[in-house]
């Protein structure tokens, strides 16, 4: 086919997410390699989202295409109550990495698989049924997990499966619980614990967070944040879930988001950058009690592809590339370059609100106005962010624009270069963003 043909035939008799068919305009692409895609005709792009925020260590790492090749050779698939050597050794890998007492693994095919039964996990644990979640979230598309989710994205999926209840981000899209980190911390907590109150703490299984929140802003937590939450949580016998689906595996700067934040998680859910993409792969990391819970009681729970032995290949290889390229502590070290970026954009454009960044995990906001007003409303758009987002094609960025943001996860291997390319991009596309800003 050509590129045309591709293009049509794709269309025609495949389905997209999140969109109407017919407002469909896919991207061709050909190939990858490192920070860059390229399309059929040899267009580059710079890859500044990582795809969806999960091709980690970079496109077609020789390493993984070899592991993935070598493991389809020996054995693809056998059901989920054999044993592999391929899952035997990704288990004490991931017991390795992942910090405390989180030593075993539930693996799911996605991030919103493994919410899934996170879900299934914290109910049959604990006997009870309500669950935690904010609104400024996205835990996934499945049936419970679109629930779960408290962004926009779940109306049009209610009603939904019952027993989840949202409460508010410590920095909610609308409102202040204060000026400082440490004051939007002691009023959000404050108002966490009454929810609890009203809802019945001996109903509440658990609470789920993204350690960072990620479409929804990515927005570390403030000072203190995770630390008065697992005290609450920890007070009233309520598990805290932490989504590192999208934040884990050095996105941050560390190998988990929650790293950063001196906790330890009783759960913990990761997919994306488990296998940078190369193969699906999701997991549950369970603490030791709740392990020990499930060698006595039956997990009410499985997957035809649990465990699958070609996803697994492809995470032990991603992770140590990971591990053996120190992708980790370069996402560390591009934080500062990011910001800085971020901060010229920032002091150069009106239209640009602020820049935020943990590790290479990244979106910019911008304004409609001096007062910081959004130019695109709540689950809204604007003809300036639609021309943006154009802009960023036409000119070999990809990433991603929603409502009045945009983002900015480039792979953990880009280097300081690279990374100011895209920003040289950016810098002139907000220009567009300029000309609507009311000033």
């Amino acid at each position: 086919m050509n590129t045309d043909e591709m293009i049509e035939s794709c269309k025609r008799h495949t389905m997209y997410t999140w969109t109407k068919g017919e407002a469909v305009d896919p991207l061709p692409i050909e190939r990858a390699e490192g920070v860059y895609f390229y399309s059929p005709d040899g267009k580059k792009f710079l890859d500044f989202n990582s795809q969806l925020m999960c091709v980690n260590i970079g496109h077609g790492h020789p390493k993984v295409v070899k592991a993935i090749q070598d493991q389809v050779e020996q054995l693809t698939y056998v059901f989920p109550a054999s044993a592999t050597s391929v899952r035997a050794r990704m288990g004490e890998l991931l017991a390795k990495v992942v910090p405390g007492d989180l030593n075993t693994f539930f693996f799911t095919l996605g991030g919103a698989e493994a919410n899934e039964n996170a879900i299934k996990i914290v109910r049959q644990y604990t006997g009870r049924h309500k669950i935690l979640s904010r609104y400024r979230s996205y835990h996934g598309a499945t049936n419970a997990c679109m629930q779960l989710t408290g962004d926009p994205r779940r109306i049009p999926n209610e009603p939904g499966t019952p027993g989840f209840v949202h409460v508010m981000d410590p920095r909610p899209y609308n409102y202040s619980f204060g000026d400082t980190e440490e004051e939007r911390t002691k009023r959000n907590l404050e108002y966490l614990e009454e929810v609890i109150m009203y809802e019945g703490p001996e109903s509440i299984a658990a609470m789920f967070v993204e350690t960072v929140t990620g479409t929804n802003g990515v927005l570390p937590p403030p000072k203190g944040y995770l630390r008065g939450l697992k005290e609450i949580l920890d007070r009233h016998d309520i598990l805290l879930v932490c989504d590192e689906v999208m934040a884990g595996f050095g996105r941050t700067g560390k190998m988990f988001a929650f790293e950063h934040y001196g906790i330890e998680p009783d759960i913990v859910t990761m997919a994306k950058g488990l296998t940078s993409a190369y193969a699906p792969l999701g997991a549950v990391a369970i603490s030791d009690d709740i392990a020990d819970h499930f060698q006595e009681n039956v997990f009410w729970g499985g997957l035809t592809y649990n465990s699958h032995c070609v996803g697994l290949a492809a995470a032990e290889a991603a992770i140590n590339v990971m591990i053996d390229e120190e992708l980790v502590e370069n996402a560390a070290k591009m934080e500062s370059i990011m910001r800085e970026e971020m901060d010229r954009l920032t002091e150069r454009h009106d239209s640009v609100k602020e820049g935020r960044a943990l590790g290479l995990f990244g979106m910019m906001d911008v304004q409609k106005n001096a007062d910081g007003e959004p130019l695109a409303p709540y689950n809204g758009s604007h003809p300036a962010i639609t021309k943006l987002g154009q802009f960023f094609r036409d000119n070999g960025l990809f990433t991603y624009t929603r409502w009045s943001s945009f983002m900015c996860n480039p792979p953990l291997c880009i280097n300081e270069e690279q990374l100011r390319e895209g920003f040289s991009i950016i810098d002139r596309g907000l220009e567009i963003t300029d000309a609507a800003f009311e000033g």
